[in-house]
């Protein structure tokens, strides 16, 4: 199965998790009386959307290249990381600002068995933080590691949403409110995992030098092509799934042009071989000095 459609499948899994999980936790939250609930439900919710997205921007990003794109559509990628930051970002703000307005409201504690529902919620988001980002990983999919990071900040706002019920619970009257302050702590949570998604998507965006890995791997695999002495300049940029590679090849000055370009030509259709995800690859011989 190719990288794509790896990362649309398990786009598809997060979607019908969210689902699932949103309404569990709205109706516990409203029958168990727990506001970190219901701001978790609102998360899961929100979740949905941009998985959604997440799965709009992979599909555009599977279109071949053409006149207008001659490197493919994978730019999309980040611009989806944006606006699902976005989302994240929102529904941040609106948990915090509820958490507030319960604060300064008295409220019943929440149902013991609340607990029960976090508990069962925070094994599954971790279990499914863990599947998106090694397949996250494993395609090379930025918004694919991002819709991860969703999975691990729901965990996050549940694991508070637990110390928070569980001390409105077992310490009772004039504690009511630690649910609320739970919920308002994982909004926190939820902004500083939204800067962790965004740094690297704008970093991709700006073609920022972020390869030094694939970089070495290059270079090392570049030498084992026959004719090729070494390599200068090596400059990466990622669009997508894919790598594309500006490469300076070093090759004996004395030989033709013709077997320069042969050279090239082997040496673009080994790397591309040898090392998954690379795109384009441009070679530009560099005659060997003595």
């Amino acid at each position: 199965m190719s990288n794509e459609k790896t990362a649309i499948k398990t786009t598809y899994f997060s979607i019908f998790g969210n689902t699932a999980l949103a309404v569990i936790k709205g109706l516990a939250g409203i029958l168990g009386n727990s506001y970190a609930l219901i701001a978790d439900a609102i998360e899961s919710t929100t979740d949905i959307f941009s998985s959604l997205l997440v799965l709009f921007g992979l599909k555009y990003a599977e279109r071949p290249a053409d006149e207008n794109h001659p490197y493919g559509h994978g730019k999309i990628e980040p611009l989806i990381t944006f606006i699902v930051v976005a989302f994240l970002v929102t529904s941040a703000t609106i948990i915090a600002y509820e958490s507030i307005e319960n604060i300064q409201t008295s409220h019943e504690i929440p149902e013991k068995w609340t607990l029960l529902v976090l508990g069962a919620i925070i094994v599954w988001k971790e279990i499914s933080y863990r599947i998106v980002m090694e397949k996250g990983k494993e395609t090379n999919s930025t918004s694919l590691q991002a819709d991860a990071w969703h999975h691990r900040s729901d965990a996050i706002t549940s694991v508070t949403a637990f110390v928070g019920i569980s001390i409105a619970i077992y310490f009772g009257k004039g504690f009511e409110t630690a649910d609320d302050w739970a919920a308002l702590l994982a909004s926190g949570f939820i902004l500083y995992n939204s800067y962790k998604i965004f740094r690297p998507a704008l970093g991709e965006i700006m073609d920022e030098h972020l390869y030094d890995d694939l970089i070495a791997e290059i270079r090392e695999k570049a030498v084992e092509v026959p004719g090729v002495l070494g390599t200068e300049k090596c400059f990466i940029r990622k669009s997508g799934m894919k790598h594309h590679v500006d490469l300076h090849a070093i090759v004996n000055g004395d030989i033709s042009v013709k077997e320069g370009h042969e050279i090239a030509h082997k040496l673009k259709d080994y790397l591309r071989s040898e090392i998954p995800n690379l795109g384009h690859v441009l070679i530009h011989v560099e005659p060997h000095k003595y």
